[in-house]
């Protein structure tokens, strides 16, 4: 094991911090709800909150297997972007005809969570620094300069490096006002205050393990207690279960991070970053990183690992050969910070689809409302997906119901074992454009033409 993780603590960063909420008593006996919403990370908690807002006399439970944000929610990067659509270039290929508007509500959404944080007091170090898409080689800057949009600024080798110094970057884009950082633990026990504040009632470590019709309206059953609902929205992720359907359609894929210590006023001017923007490269594989409020850098992504047959196990949030890949890239990306140690390593589920863009829908005539798939973008993306749900809970035909990116579904993965071999033979591929230019093989160009295109 190298030196720099030796002493790395096997927890999220983020929820390990001081401030979380006691956790709310798990459910005990027969209770009754308008809406019982499953899951207490972002998507549960924003459609919960929301719900509230439209109708405050709605009676609203969350109910959620752990606490809250202990899953994806409390243990990403931090990057509240305004895309919906898991970035421009994925949304343009898939919804054309409808890419501007996508765009337009995708800025609106961000400047809406902007708005709840502000009106909530949220204490979660938002800020709105944009972010910088590096290229670390030339097929990716050329293709940045082919893809550049307006408000996009394009920066030479020159340019970028005096932003953030890194002698792997050759130049990169600046989206100044698409991003903004966050703390992502900090964000959930936020929104669960302000939806406690408006009436929303929380029961926390209580697994719903059936979903019934239950009359007019459908009973969640845990081990110890049931909720009898008229209506439901499921907010449950890479770990929903019920829901039969869904399971065609997402597969859970672990993402690991490691965290640094806090940089030294030397170590942070050698890299200059004085804008603080989220950073990601622009390879298939790519790496996300960023600054803390105390100028820790949380580094990230890349080996993103599908476990055949879609296995979810908390073993899993640690894997020491992705925490050394990661950590040797980190110093041949920074070799001024050599020295450097990181402090926490860990790694959770995301929910992924076909089309790397959530999807939604209804089940039970109508009576329970999903939003799921949000792969990896959903700090931002799943309060657009709550006003979704709530929408078609509502029944009455919105703007965003009538998009073709709520009406549609992504392409379907096949059946087990067939499915571990398809996503095992893609990440191999990726791997080898990435070392090969960029140029898909076969295999890649075949998925293309299916709508499996995975390119991230």
């Amino acid at each position: 094991m190298p030196s720099s993780l030796k002493d790395a603590l096997t927890e999220p960063y983020w929820l390990a911090q001081a401030g979380a909420p006691a956790p709310a008593a798990p459910l005990d006996g027969l209770d009754t709800t308008d809406l019982a919403v499953v899951g207490a990370g972002y998507s549960g908690l924003w459609t919960a909150l929301m719900a509230k807002e439209r109708d405050p006399g709605r009676d609203v439970v969350v109910i959620e297997a752990g606490t809250a944000g202990w899953a994806a929610s409390g243990r990403n990067g931090g990057f509240c972007a305004a895309s919906l659509t898991h970035g421009y270039a994925n949304g343009a290929g898939r919804f054309p005809g409808e890419i501007d508007r996508l765009e337009a509500m995708g800025r609106a959404n961000l400047d809406e969570i902007a708005a709840t944080v502000a009106r909530y007091g949220i204490d979660c170090d938002f800020s709105r620094t944009g972010e910088l898409s590096v290229a670390t080689s030339p097929w990716q800057l050329a293709a940045m300069r082919a893809e550049l949009r307006p408000g996009e600024e394009l920066l030479d080798r020159e340019q970028v490096r005096a932003e953030v110094d890194s002698p792997t970057y050759v130049g990169g884009v600046w989206d100044r006002d698409g991003c903004a950082m966050i703390d992502p633990a900090r964000l959930v026990w936020g929104l669960r205050s302000a939806c406690l504040s408006l009436g929303v009632r929380f029961y926390e470590q209580s697994p719903v393990e059936r979903l019934e019709p239950h009359g007019a309206g459908m009973r969640l059953h845990t081990w110890r207690g049931r909720l009898d609902a008229a209506q439901v929205a499921l907010a449950t992720g890479a770990h929903g279960r019920l829901l039969r359907r869904l399971s065609h359609f997402v597969v859970p894929v672990y993402d690991y991070v490691l965290m640094t210590e806090p940089l030294s006023d030397a170590q942070l001017a050698s890299l200059g970053w004085r804008n603080r923007q989220g950073i990601g490269d622009s390879a298939n594989q790519f790496h996300y990183y960023r600054l803390t409020a105390d100028n820790r850098i949380l580094w990230g992504g890349y080996d993103a690992v599908y476990y055949n047959g879609g296995r979810i196990d908390p073993a899993q949030d640690q894997r020491e050969a992705t925490f050394e890949l990661l950590a040797d890239h980190f110093f041949q990306t920074f070799p001024q910070l050599e020295g450097l140690r990181f402090t926490h390593k860990w790694g959770g589920v995301i929910d992924t689809c076909s089309r790397f863009s959530s999807f939604f829908g209804t089940a039970h005539g109508g009576r329970v409302a999903y939003a799921v798939g949000y792969t990896g973008l959903g700090v931002g993306a799943t309060r657009f997906g709550a006003n979704v749900m709530l929408d078609l809970l509502g029944g009455v035909p919105t703007e965003r119901t009538s998009l073709k990116m709520v009406r549609s579904k992504p392409v379907p993965f096949p059946p087990e074992p067939v499915r571990s071999g398809v996503i095992q033979l893609t990440r191999w591929s990726i791997a080898q454009a990435d070392r090969n230019a960029g140029r898909r093989n076969l295999w890649l160009r075949t998925l293309d033409k299916v709508g499996l295109g995975f390119d991230s």
